[in-house]
């Protein structure tokens, strides 16, 4: 785990850093393309649960959550123009290396859920809170957004229960790949 944490501070750094014009640049497009704030800052159940405020840049309108509630999708209204070209290329989640760099996720884990639907979970799927959650995880490089959620939590286990630093160097290389194929990405 000191390794995983060491990685994920270094690789945290070394991205915020090489990184900084496509953030500012993101930024900028984020400013220009809608009136609100830059970051959207969601809560998210982490290790154990508990709760942390994960970031984001803004892809959708301001107060989207009252407009339609919390949906995804291909036609949702509430996408602005910038934010579907940031979500299409994962430049939304850009801002999550700061939360990898702060001890609220790692690089690679499941992903952080929506408190709501934590919630309704079942005892088995809890489990997958037993390991920080990650910017990208082994279902993101199997199938991404097309499976459904049982099927995403039973990968999660299999990765916890599989879990070594070559996994993690696979997952973290496989997610170069899903990203470019912009694979089951919304």
């Amino acid at each position: 785990l000191a390794i995983k944490r060491a990685l994920d501070i270094g690789v945290s750094l070394l991205v915020l850093a090489l990184g900084f014009p496509a953030f500012l640049a993101c930024a900028v497009l984020v400013r220009i393309g809608s009136k609100g704030p830059v970051l959207y800052r969601g809560i998210r159940a982490g290790l154990h649960g508990k709760p942390f405020r994960i970031l984001k840049f803004r892809t959708m309108v301001v107060d989207a959550e009252r407009l339609a509630g919390p949906t995804t999708g291909t036609n949702d209204p509430r996408v602005t123009r910038v934010g579907w070209f940031l979500r299409r290329t994962k430049l939304d989640e850009l801002p999550q290396f700061l939360n990898v760099l702060w001890g609220d996720m790692s690089l690679v884990g499941p992903r952080p859920e929506l408190p709501w639907l934590v919630d309704q979970y079942a005892d088995w799927q809890r489990k997958r809170f037993n390991v920080p959650q990650g910017m990208t995880g082994w279902w993101q490089v199997n199938g991404r957004s097309d499976k459904p959620t049982v099927a995403k939590t039973r990968d999660d286990l299999y990765y916890i229960q599989n879990y070594s630093l070559l996994l993690d160097v696979i997952i973290l290389w496989k997610t170069i790949g899903a990203v470019f194929k912009r694979r089951g990405a919304f």
